[in-house]
């Protein structure tokens, strides 16, 4: 005997789904279909509509071949957060830095949150916070626009939350698009540049993408797990910044004009530094990333000197003769 067909708003069917959802560690779209009396494309709207209000709604394929939906374990026991007034700043201060997700679903959600601030709170106080978003206002040059990536950021972003495994296709630079088989582990931002790492089934091994160049990509209803023993140094090894190649051993010495520049950062976790009587310092440490290394060392023209390793004093001065046969031929 069939259940009778309930009759009630849609508000009042997501109640339902959600409380059968809570109460048992998941259900099938056919076992929510019987529950309400509602037909598929119906059930299926009300879990988009779950997913969008914020609940942590997953998907996850049965060894019989269903796919069940659930709620992330434990979520309904996130307490609610409040901030303080100079917590509240620094909110703003770190939203003005990721001004470069412009057009991307991160910004969007961003602007969610600060929307949800500023409804709980009187209009003194919003105008206070419009305030604050001014009196912390970063400055960029060269910023990437990822507003066309919008798309692609969203599936990363539910892949990563979610840890779905993905298909995508990876172009590096003057190179056709090829397709990897990839578990996103991390999202990494490095010189205002997005990048996401993971494992690379196609290399049986940890891997970086580059977002910009990411040409498309797909999550499937597979899920995987992050191995309890990664950490991010194993995706950037020994490297200055991401490329992990040989690694070498460094002494720079960096001019009186310019030392203390170098005084005033950690370029590096083992580095040395040594000050000299003419007021240069000699900057030491070993790291792996010849080409990242050689666009920092220019960065610094005329005020620095590689000492080691000759093969990198040889190469920097090769790009300095280089560059000045070129600005000769002009």
């Amino acid at each position: 005997m069939t259940k009778p067909a309930k009759k009630y708003s849609q508000a009042a069917r997501l109640h339902d789904v959600i409380r059968l959802l809570e109460a048992r560690y998941g259900a099938t779209v056919e076992e929510l279909v019987e529950e309400c009396q509602v037909n598929r494309r119906t059930i299926y709207r009300d879990l988009q509509a779950i997913a969008d209000a914020g609940y942590p709604l997953v998907r996850e394929r049965e060894a019989d071949g269903r796919t069940l939906y659930r709620f992330i374990t434990g979520f309904k026991n996130i307490p609610p957060i409040t901030f303080s007034l100079p917590e509240l700043m620094t909110l703003y201060f770190c939203r003005g830095q990721l001004s470069f997700l412009r057009g991307t679903p991160f910004s969007d959600d961003l602007d969610a949150i600060f929307s949800r601030i500023r409804s709980s709170l009187p209009p003194r106080s919003v105008a206070h916070l419009e305030r604050l978003a001014e009196a912390a206002a970063p400055r960029f040059q060269g910023i990437r626009d990822y507003s066309s990536k919008k798309e692609i950021l969203r599936r990363l972003r539910e892949a990563l939350l979610y840890q779905y495994r993905c298909t995508l296709i990876y172009a590096p630079p003057h190179r056709s698009g090829q397709e990897y088989l990839f578990d996103p582990y991390t999202l990494l931002f490095y010189k205002d540049s997005l990048y996401v790492g993971g494992y690379a089934h196609n290399r049986q091994g940890l891997r970086l993408f580059l977002v910009d160049r990411i040409q498309e990509l797909h999550c499937s209803d597979t899920r995987f797990e992050i191995p309890e023993d990664f950490r991010l140094a194993d995706l950037t090894g020994n490297a200055f910044g991401l490329i992990n190649d040989q690694p070498l051993a460094l002494k720079v010495r960096f001019g009186p004009a310019v030392a203390h520049l170098i005084r005033e950062r950690s370029w590096h976790p083992a580095q040395q530094l040594d000050e000299q009587e003419d007021g240069s310092v000699l900057l030491s440490f070993e790291a792996a990333g010849e080409q990242e290394i050689l666009s920092w060392l220019y960065s610094y023209l005329p005020h620095v000197e590689v000492l080691a390793p000759p093969t990198l004093r040889k190469t920097f001065a090769a790009g300095l003769r280089q560059a000045l046969k070129a600005m000769a031929k002009k």
